[in-house]
């Protein structure tokens, strides 16, 4: 006979999850990001400044992004991490940005949290990006960005258990039905650039903010 939980027990689970706040599960198995997407006036237009990636970096050299990058231990917030990475990359006094708001965070199915922020840079603030992280800056009008239908196509997910899966534990062992899904990937093109990937999906979803 199973002997059911103490009352006792049972009250301070009740406590527990009464004064819980809800996190994401296992959050602390993400690596997590801050990215912020500068708005900027340029010849006279409400513009969105994107980097292309020096190409001599190790991850994704070469590709479009904003500025941002890993959170940091002496980051008090993301948006702080937001505002020191776009601070470095850009050349510029974080007084020169001016916080909006923040976006919805997204997680990916490759371990990142990453946290989206909309500022304004200034008027008359001169960039100068750091070469060592930055080849070039470039500005899609805003107008044009919330006219523009992306490109949309996606990636197979699929479950892959590696060699020591213990199969003996699963009901139907090898022959386990895994789920599988699909992950849209969203293409904005301007001029001969293309913007892509999770910069494209954070992209979409401010578009799609803007645009209710």
């Amino acid at each position: 006979m199973i002997d059911l939980p103490k009352i006792s027990n049972i009250a301070e689970i009740k406590n527990m999850l009464k004064n819980k706040k809800t996190s994401i599960l296992f959050d602390q198995q993400y690596n997590q990001f801050a990215v912020l997407l500068p708005l900027v006036m340029h010849k006279n237009e409400l513009c969105l400044l994107f980097e292309v990636r020096a190409k001599n970096l190790t991850y994704q050299p070469g590709e479009i992004c904003f500025p941002g990058g890993q959170i940091e231990v002496e980051d008090s917030s993301p948006a702080a991490a937001a505002l020191r990475e776009t601070s470095e990359e850009l050349g510029i006094n974080k007084n020169n940005i001016e916080m909006i708001g923040q976006l919805n965070t997204l997680l990916t199915p490759f371990q990142y949290r990453i946290y989206p922020f909309v500022a304004l840079i200034k008027e008359n603030t001169l960039l100068q990006p750091t070469k060592a992280e930055v080849d070039e800056l470039f500005f899609i009008p805003l107008d044009y960005l919330l006219s523009c239908q992306p490109e949309i196509s996606y990636l197979d997910i699929n479950m892959q258990p590696n060699e020591n899966f213990p199969y003996h534990l699963v009901p139907g062992g090898e022959n386990y039905p895994w789920k599988s899904g699909k992950y849209p990937i969203y293409f904005y093109t301007y001029e001969h650039y293309t913007v892509w990937g999770i910069t494209a999906r954070i992209l979409h979803h401010f578009i799609e903010l803007v645009n209710r």
